[in-house]
């Protein structure tokens, strides 16, 4: 018997994120084209492709949103002092913001069993630490890759999780929720990472960081899928 693989996420792009793509600015595309292969390399791991078939674990879920936590809050206390002083003013740092979201969904699952701490997470946390000090512009890569995919894949992954917590009687994540269009978001974002004011260096070095930015989160999403046998 031939098993059919749950389809990607860039396989449920919408027609108005086609329409979106359209209106890219040069960096947006240039970032697009830096990070796409990263992008379908995270999409066949093993838990990503759990969760796009509704066959992960609550207790992966929980992993996940406690190694998300930390760094969020540290991208939401960095990333609006980094965008303003690049120029990035159009980024609404306030509607993207997970650190609230984040909070109320290890509040919800606060009752599933511990999970180990996450060296991808950590590491992640320490590179977004010095680059705050150091380099401004390549934490802003982290911030366009992880919001822009919240906004995009993450509402496909959203609808899953939460079918996976129904069927385990658990609520569902606020994590993926956006109190704005959605459309609206993405074209702030875009239009602040356009905005930034960057030698030639520095936008070399933003495509590499975006691109770093989903080796780090493959890294997560290993660990993430070694946790599929505890329940």
């Amino acid at each position: 018997m031939t098993i059919t693989p749950p389809p990607s996420i860039s396989d449920h792009a919408s027609a108005q994120d086609a329409q979106l793509r359209c209106g890219f600015g040069p960096r947006v595309r240039r970032l697009h084209a830096r990070i796409g292969k990263a992008h379908h390399q995270a999409e066949g791991m093993g838990f990503s492709r759990a969760l796009l078939a509704g066959e992960a674990t609550p207790l992966q879920l929980a992993a996940l949103i406690r190694a998300l936590a930390p760094a969020y809050r540290l991208l939401e206390q960095q990333g609006p002092v980094a965008a303003q002083a690049l120029g990035g003013r159009s980024i609404p740092w306030n509607a993207l913001a997970r650190s609230t979201a984040l909070d109320h969904d290890l509040a919800k699952l606060a009752g599933l069993p511990a999970t180990p701490a996450s060296a991808a997470a950590q590491a992640w946390q320490e590179q977004l630490h010095t680059l705050a000090a150091s380099a401004p512009h390549r934490l802003l890569a982290h911030a366009y890759v992880r919001y822009g995919g919240d906004l995009s894949g993450g509402q496909q992954l959203a609808q899953q999780a939460a079918g996976i917590l129904e069927r385990a009687g658990l609520p569902g994540l606020s994590f993926w929720v956006f109190e704005r269009p959605l459309a609206e978001l993405k074209a702030g974002l875009h239009d602040g990472v356009e905005e930034m004011q960057l030698s030639e260096p520095q936008e070399q070095e933003l495509l590499e960081e975006a691109e770093a930015a989903f080796q780090l989160t493959q890294r997560l999403l290993a660990e993430l899928a070694e946790l599929a046998e505890l329940r």
